[in-house]
């Protein structure tokens, strides 16, 4: 319509009635015939904005992908098995890394808290939750008191950011006699203090005899006399 109506306007600026030509002047002309084409009676069926930018969108990228096929190996098929190969070496260096969630999280499971303290002063806070019935923080105290007291034996590598599933099983290994209470225990911890569980009396005592048990017990030391006699 626009197209038409164009037109029409243009021979109406430059002709008289009854069909006469008029001598009018390009310039005027041609700003009267402007004038008349800017009326919103001609642009009714013009896209709003948003529409025309989105064509110009996808006519930006209909190029784009036109001139990389143009450019890739195999074409359009390359294009294809190039953007394939890329999305799979980001997804393998997401999943290497790890996501920014699962390295928070990794560091809030972390056994002890910011301060190095020794397993008597861990003890004795437990000792301290127990008296004023806090059961959960005793529990968490004494299973604090029981990895350091293996590190400080050594029976345990000190290492920040340690988890207590990590180190019952580090421990375990060391005294496999225990080494399912060492897990029971490390999962009582985790219950606590990520599963939103409450602790008992019973529980915190049943973790305390772990700890008064591992005071006394020997580690396996593969090769010794007992295994060569074995």
């Amino acid at each position: 319509m626009s197209g038409a109506g164009g037109t029409a306007a243009a021979e109406l600026l430059i002709r008289a009635s009854g069909d006469i030509p008029v001598d009018t002047p390009r310039v005027p002309a041609r700003e009267a015939a402007r004038h008349e084409l800017s009326k919103p009676m001609y642009h009714e069926n013009d896209p709003n904005p948003l529409q025309r930018a989105l064509d110009h969108l996808w006519d930006w990228i209909g190029d784009l992908l036109s001139t990389a096929s143009g450019a890739a190996p195999g074409g359009p098929v390359g294009l294809v098995a190039l953007v394939l190969i890329v999305i799979a070496l980001i997804a393998a260096l997401l999943w290497r890394l790890g996501t920014p969630q699962r390295t928070s999280r990794r560091a809030a499971d972390a056994l002890f808290e910011s301060g190095v303290r020794g397993a008597l002063e861990h003890r004795a806070t437990a000792e301290a939750h127990a008296a004023a019935g806090h059961w959960s923080q005793a529990v968490q105290e004494r299973m604090r008191a029981i990895v350091r007291s293996l590190e400080e034996r050594a029976l345990l590598d000190a290492r920040p950011g340690r988890t207590a599933d990590e180190a019952a099983a580090e421990a375990g290994r060391t005294l496999p006699a225990h080494a399912t209470r060492l897990r029971a225990a490390a999962r009582t911890f985790d219950d606590v203090t990520y599963g939103g569980r409450s602790a008992d009396q019973q529980t915190y005592l049943t973790v305390l005899t772990l700890d008064l048990d591992l005071e006394s017990a020997s580690p396996h030391l593969p090769g010794t006399l007992l295994e060569a006699a074995e």
